[in-house]
């Protein structure tokens, strides 16, 4: 709701169901922020003065604003925006240089409005309903000195406690303006120690937690690589520096942007915490002229009093209704194949049958062909941009291998890089004015390929005419739309000198362009954002992709950590997650089967596996797991996901929407020698509810216990002998059972105290056995009455 106190001064008041968000108009003209926070009642004048800061003096060596207010300085004052020149000496949230040539801004209140009105769709995408109506506030000001206006606009989505918030200027004046920096959001909180959360990192080791805590100074979340970036996602998380998964104050932000980003979080001379976000500034220069408007992403704020699962409660559900879009929506996602380290670029139709009635055969849905099907692809350095399959690899063409393809059951899905170009193609041949490039200056290349110049409207309309061919020349399902390196010499030959820093914004509209144009035309294709793994796992790619590949990292490992990761602003079905091969192509750590499983299956579930040479007992067990995974897929795709303990024994939990049931993960890191006990919590079930907690069990390979089999064989047994490995086809040791039933409330607050690990003291039945890396799937259900 959003309500407007017309009080002396008008004051502003949003809420959701358990947030209360409030500003008012300074006498000055600007506006003042009051609370952002759990939900309070704010009815009336009084209540808001309860809330004001009071003020008799400007603090000493302070700019004072003007000389009808001796008592205010803006640089001790909690702002709802700021901009340079009087007297605000921390970050600001816009920076103009004016006709004049002059730096200095001065935006006063002048009216507002509110109404049902979505945030526009294009040329950026926002945050939507599906209704297309929002709770909208937008508050105009306008520059007393120059013909400028600006709009901040609020839109509110109550039931996920969400605030979303975005910038308008508008040149109302006789000659050009520069905006040198306009961000999304500003966001003042009054004097205190917070800390901040981000999520930094880099190829195959994205999203890893870092936590600073700030009493003074300046932190920032940033990218400057053209992208949202590996390097820092633009979701972080500023907190109470006592604030745990269940408790505590935490505000979230989030970009609805997939370009470079700026966030910085600021503690000002006086103690109030400053909070900003939006496009990257470094390097940005767009000028806009007179009658122009520049629009900013959308930015995303959120608030918990319940620490940080209860922010990512409300993040998930914000992703889920208000960002992702189209038939795939809430559609079940498939099992998939794909053929990359199976294959790489080594392929052809006959070996991608093949690959796929392998997959066929354990119970895969969906079959892709990755990278190497196009031009004279043998290798990185040729072909990018050249979509015509490879006659000698698929010589039926894509139609012919998705006929068969099909034939076998299956759907089909292939791979595509449309922003990249090699400079060994028939593309960059014809166009070399094509790629971002400083003309006759050097290039620095990455991945040995160059990016196209999105900002051409040329090179978009052939985007969008040569996907449209590819993806009409087949039954395609699926495609794994990827970006495989960051800029580098950022210049657009179609643009003038003077506007070549609009170029990074400019790509990025193209950009939104042509993925607009093309899931539009089809609808009914899966489509799944890739970026070098996570490079640009962000809200904008996810407005036109409803799900993007995490990371090229497919160590079990490493992806607990990834994948938790993103879900503290991240809804797991939004996370692509594959099994791949042990050792692991990224790592080379060995880890079992079932714990690369486990762990992929919070996620969205694939394989990049050359299921072909796996023995019949492993295609088994494969095909067992991926049964056991689609019968809880509901859950684990659409369910509430929880971070219930980290560390070296971690455990997760997904709960299904009506909390009837659940799917636990118990992993462990290293054993701890001689430490049997364990307990298993569960979170977001219904109290009063009997659960039935159980496990499936495995038997355990004899050859796990090395040499320990000769304490129970009647005769020796040399490890790794032939004899060993024929006692091992007969023998299996039983694996522990864990069955019982119980109050919802014993399970969240008690836990299960679980079967005792090995602890070298002897194995039965009763005993889990848990070694370094190995994992435990639990499931609950509400017991019959």
């Amino acid at each position: 709701m959003i309500r407007v106190i017309a009080a002396a001064r008008a004051a502003f008041v949003l809420e959701t169901q358990r947030t209360t968000y409030a500003f008012r108009i300074l006498p000055t003209g600007q506006p003042e922020m009051l609370y952002y926070g759990r939900r309070v009642p704010l009815e009336t004048e009084g209540d808001l003065d309860a809330l004001t800061e009071k003020r008799a003096f400007a603090p000493g060596n302070t700019v004072v604003y003007d000389a009808a207010h001796p008592e205010l300085s803006l640089e001790d004052v909690c702002l709802e925006f700021s901009s340079l020149g009087k007297g605000d000496l921390r970050e600001p949230m816009l920076e103009l240089i004016n006709p004049d040539g002059g730096a200095t801004n001065d935006f006063l209140y002048e009216s507002h409005s509110i109404d049902d009105t979505q945030p526009p769709q294009s040329p950026l995408p926002g945050s939507y309903a599906g209704d297309g109506k929002a709770e909208h506030l937008c508050v105009f000001y306008r520059d007393r000195n120059y013909g400028l206006a600006l709009g901040l606009h609020y839109y509110v989505w109550p039931e996920c406690d969400c605030i979303c918030r975005r910038s308008v200027l508008r040149n109302d004046a006789d000659a050009p303006v520069d905006i040198l920096r306009l961000l999304s959001l500003q966001l003042d909180l009054p004097a205190q120690r917070v800390a901040v959360t981000s999520f930094r990192g880099a190829w195959a080791r994205e999203m890893e937690k870092h936590t600073v805590a700030l009493s003074a100074g300046k932190f920032t979340v940033e990218s400057r690589s053209g992208a949202s970036s590996s390097r820092c996602n633009p979701f972080f998380i500023v907190h109470s520096p006592a604030a745990t998964e269940d408790a505590g104050d935490c505000w979230g932000f989030n970009l609805i942007y997939s370009g470079s980003h700026y966030a910085a979080v600021e503690i000002g001379a006086f103690g109030k915490v400053r909070i900003v976000q939006g496009i990257q500034p470094l390097g940005f220069r767009w000028r806009l002229a007179p009658g122009e408007r520049f629009e900013t992403p959308e930015a995303v704020m959120s608030y918990s009093a319940e620490g940080f699962s209860g922010l990512s409660r409300g993040m998930h559900f914000f992703v889920r209704e208000h960002i992702v879009r189209g038939r795939w929506k809430h559609k079940t996602r498939p099992v998939l194949l794909n053929s990359w380290e199976a294959c790489y670029f080594n392929i052809s139709e006959s070996s991608l049958v093949s690959l796929a009635k392998a997959g066929r055969d354990v119970g895969v849905e969906l079959f892709v062909m990755d990278d190497g099907w196009f031009g004279e692809r043998s290798d990185d350095t040729r072909s990018l941009g050249d979509w015509t399959p490879n006659p000698k690899k698929l010589p039926n063409g894509l139609a012919g291998l998705a006929r068969k393809i099909r034939a076998l059951g299956l759907d089909f899905g292939i791979w595509v890089e449309p922003e990249m170009v090699n400079v060994n193609s028939e593309l960059y041949r014809a166009h070399p004015d094509w790629v971002m490039a400083i003309p006759g200056k050097a290039h620095s290349e990455g991945r040995t390929q160059r990016i196209l110049d999105l900002a051409n409207p040329a090179v978009q309309d052939h985007l969008i005419d040569r996907m449209t061919e590819v993806f009409s020349s087949a039954e395609i399902s699926y495609v794994k739309w990827d970006y495989n390196r960051n800029f580098s010499d950022v210049y657009s030959p179609a643009l003038p000198p003077q506007r070549q820093g609009e170029t990074a914004h400019r790509y990025i509209l193209g950009l939104y362009r042509v993925m607009a144009a093309l899931t539009e035309r089809f609808p009914d294709i899966l489509f799944e954002g890739c970026a070098a793994g996570g490079n640009r796992f962000d809200l904008g790619i996810l407005s036109y992709f409803p799900q993007i590949w995490a990371s090229d990292n497919t160590d079990a490992l490493s992806r607990a950590d990834i994948q938790e990761g993103y879900s503290y602003g991240y809804p797991q079905s939004c996370i692509g997650a594959h099994i791949s091969s042990a050792p692991n192509h990224q790592t080379l750590r060995d880890t079992p089967l079932d714990t690369r499983l486990n762990v992929a299956a919070f996620g969205l579930l694939g394989y990049e596996y050359d299921l072909r040479d796996l023995s019949p007992g492993k295609r088994k067990k494969l095909s067992e797991q991926v049964a056991v995974y689609k019968r809880w897929r509901d859950v684990l795709q659409w369910g509430q996901f929880y971070r219930v303990r980290g560390g070296n024994d971690r455990q997760w939990c997904c709960v299904a929407p009506d909390g009837r049931r659940a799917v636990g993960l118990l992993l462990r890191e290293l054993m701890q020698t001689n430490s049997p006990d364990d307990r298993f919590f569960l979170r977001g079930l219904d109290e009063s509810t009997r659960y039935r907690f159980y496990n499936e069990p495995r038997s355990v390979d004899i050859k796990r216990f090395g040499t320990l089999v000769n304490t129970i064989a009647p005769f020796h047994i040399r490890q790794d002998s032939l004899i060993h490995d024929v006692v091992a086809r007969v023998v299996r040791q039983p694996g522990e059972k864990e069955e019982l039933t119980a109050p919802g409330a014993v399970l969240m607050h008690g836990g299960v105290k679980l079967a005792p690990a090995f602890a070298a003291t002897g194995y039965d039945e009763r005993v889990r056995f848990f070694p370094d890396f190995f994992s435990r799937l639990y499931f609950i259900e509400a017991a019959e009455d």
